[in-house]
């Protein structure tokens, strides 16, 4: 029996060993490759990134090219994006979990919305079409466009909100009750505050795959060249990732270093959203505990 077990640790050692390394490998095999494509897009555009470049309109020249409108109006359609999906998201995820936990419309709602979250964004780009841009008569502008997105990323922020409340003992719910407070005080006073930093961070990330996208838009109609600022609600827009595109689709050499810049502006700034989500989060999360 003992020789037994002095068989079976060394196997069981070399099982552990393989596997840890095909976990390694697994993190860095992607890893290598995305510092490879990084390095490559550093290397195409590093000499088209400066102020001239942020400041200036698109042109048919490649060294006179910008990305001003495409960066001013990605403001616009994320700024919209968040202002409509995020009290939406929140409410329906406070329904979901503190009133709505043994109704049939919950039960519908919640199958729906897990549905929804795997939906391809090309799909959201036609209902957006459909919905915003003719039916509603919104036409292609900054407003169907943070609409359609609003409805893209409205999923994920309710399984996320969802997920931060689940995380608030139930008992601080009870007490709350057991002092006099209201249901909806209950809810607003104490579990809010104590879910923000989760709901807060999903709905940061999922911002953060809004700016990524480009599928969408294009369905729905934003421009693909555009020379002037969004003026307002009603205006014309496009984005950067639609003015990535336009750039890698010409057959001039130089509009791939304004595509490799353009990448290089587009993950910074979803770099620092990812930042300003995990500051967020860590500096409430101290604030509560």
């Amino acid at each position: 029996m003992q020789k037994i077990q002095q068989t079976e640790q060394p196997l069981s050692r070399t099982r552990e060993h393989i596997f840890v390394s095909l976990c390694l490998a697994a993190i860095a095999l992607p890893l290598i490759v995305l510092l490879v494509l990084i390095g490559d897009v550093v290397m195409d555009g590093a000499q088209r990134i400066g102020w001239d470049f942020l400041t200036s309109y698109p042109s048919r020249k490649p060294e006179l090219a910008g990305i001003l409108p495409a960066l001013v109006g990605s403001v616009y359609v994320i700024g919209l994006t968040g202002i409509i999906a995020l009290p939406l998201g929140v409410g329906a995820a406070i329904y979901l979990e503190e009133y709505g936990t043994d109704s049939w419309l919950a039960q519908i709602i919640e199958v729906n919305i897990a549905n929804l979250a795997g939906v391809p964004s090309i799909i959201y780009g036609l209902l957006g079409l459909e919905l915003f841009v003719r039916a509603s008569g919104m036409g292609r502008s900054v407003i169907a466009g943070a609409c359609t997105m609003a409805l893209l990323i409205l999923p994920i922020i309710i399984i996320a909100s969802r997920e931060a409340l689940r995380t608030v003992p139930f008992s601080l719910r009870e007490g709350a009750l057991a002092l006099g407070a209201s249901r909806w005080q209950t809810i607003w006073q104490v579990v809010l505050p104590m879910a923000f930093p989760g709901i807060l961070t999903g709905s940061i990330l999922a911002m953060s795959r809004a700016i990524g996208e480009t599928a969408p838009l294009i369905m729905m109609g934003a421009l693909t060249y555009i020379a002037f600022l969004p003026t307002g609600l009603d205006s014309p827009f496009t984005v950067l990732p639609i003015q990535i595109f336009n750039w890698v689709s010409r057959p001039q050499h130089g509009f791939i270093a304004d595509a490799a810049a353009g990448i290089m502006v587009l993950l910074v700034t979803l770099l620092l959203l990812n930042a300003l989500a995990i500051y967020l989060r860590n500096r409430l999360q101290r604030r509560i505990y």
